[in-house]
């Protein structure tokens, strides 16, 4: 007798029950996934610990080194990630099957129900399947292509949207768990480390944020608040500690004004924090090829320096010319330089000037916030506190580690 049996169910004959086997939904969520390497999920257990922040930092990080990376943004309540990128307003392209996420930079792209909500002053009042529905859509539809890793920020707690991200994505989705140092927010966060592990998902490690502030006068970390319970709770648990992040007010100012703080600013403690967290992340991916700082990881082949006088100006809207260096990234020496007067000084002239030279680092003494995000969002990183000197000096000491910076002189 011949075997016509079904083979997913093991009934005789042919199944009817349509349960057999996975969907042709499932189907296209696993090839869209199979193309994505590495998987982080970020989440936490207690609310206002500026998870989201994180997310969206540790994903500019992995891009900047180079990574194609995915971020999505579940927080169906409080979708901030198209704010924290400036991306406000934004829509993404959709046709019948998919959806393509919206570009930040050539290596980074973005989905979040943030950029589907018609108006900001919307709420979202949908119950846990409606949730579960839109999260499965988002992992499903949207056209991320290759990915070496897709970033999740999860809404606060241990409900429905975590469970389904973890869920959906697989039992390789690994976990970074957000904290502050307060023992009312470490209690909470203890609950997602439990949550992650029964679920079988790896755990990264902890991150422990807002420990301690950074002086804008100083850049000295003062621990004002209590600080170690990121960290103790790692211990306890028996997690990895990725680092803890300091508060500092240019990074608050980064969320308001939408640019990003890791390509603004490089010799900060908040930077090399997230230099250290995205380490293992890039050993884990066989990735890492240079140290810990985010500054290793963006060589740049051209650097401007504002300069007045044959030497770098110290305040940056008054500037002569800029100095373009040109650098070879494998030995760290410069190439040649070439002095160029810029356009009249009107706001966002020098930035486009700059960018058109083919700039990727402007190394200035002082400048202004906003000249700051101009130049971000030309894919221009700036390093602000330099002091004055001949321009190839300058960038002499900072290809050796050796640039000393003071604090930003032009604050306007």
């Amino acid at each position: 007798m011949s075997d016509t049996g079904c083979s997913g169910c093991g009934t005789s004959g042919s199944c009817d029950a349509g349960g057999c086997g996975p969907s042709p939904e499932e189907q296209q969520m696993k090839a869209r996934l199979s193309r994505i390497k590495n998987k982080i999920v970020v989440l936490s257990g207690k609310g206002g610990v500026g998870k989201s922040t994180v997310a969206v930092n540790i994903a500019i990080a992995l891009s900047l080194a180079g990574k194609k990376v995915g971020l999505l943004d579940v927080d169906v309540h409080g979708p901030s990630v198209p704010r924290l990128l400036g991306l406000s307003g934004q829509q993404p392209h959709m046709n019948e099957a998919s959806m393509e996420p919206v570009g930040w930079s050539k290596n980074l792209w973005v989905m979040s129900l943030g950029f589907l909500i018609p108006s900001p002053e919307q709420a979202v009042i949908w119950r846990g399947p409606v949730k579960m529905g839109l999260i499965n859509q988002f992992l499903r539809d949207v056209e991320w292509g290759d990915l070496d890793f897709l970033v999740v920020d999860c809404p606060p707690g241990t409900g429905d949207e975590p469970l389904s991200v973890l869920q959906s994505i697989g039992p390789d989705a690994q976990a970074v768990v957000v904290t502050t140092p307060q023992s009312v927010a470490v209690d909470d966060v203890r609950r997602s480390v439990s949550f992650v592990r029964q679920l079988g998902n790896p755990l990264l490690g902890i991150v422990e944020n807002m420990s301690g502030y950074v002086c804008r006068h100083c850049g000295q970390v003062e621990h004002i608040f209590s600080s170690g319970g990121g960290e103790r709770l790692a211990q306890e648990m028996d997690v990895p500690f990725l680092g803890s992040i300091p508060l500092d007010p240019e990074m608050g100012r980064s969320a308001e004004e939408g640019y990003a703080y890791l390509k603004v600013h490089e010799h900060t403690p908040v930077t090399e924090a997230f230099g250290r967290i995205v380490k293992p992340m890039l050993e884990k991916a066989g990735a890492l090829q240079e140290t810990n700082t985010a500054a290793s990881v963006n060589g740049a082949r051209r650097i401007a320096v504002p300069v007045a006088d044959g030497k770098l100006c110290m305040h940056f809207g008054h500037c002569q010319q800029f100095a373009f260096v040109d650098v070879d990234p494998e030995t760290r020496e410069i190439t040649g330089m070439t002095l160029e007067t810029p356009p009249p000084h009107e706001p966002g002239v020098f930035p486009e000037f700059v960018a058109s030279q083919g700039a990727e680092l402007v190394i200035a003494g002082g400048m202004g916030s906003r000249a700051q995000s101009l130049f971000t969002d030309r894919g221009v990183r700036v390093l602000v506190g330099a002091q004055g000197e001949d321009p190839k000096d300058v960038v002499r000491k900072y290809l050796a580690g050796d640039l000393s910076l003071t604090g930003n002189i032009c604050d306007h």
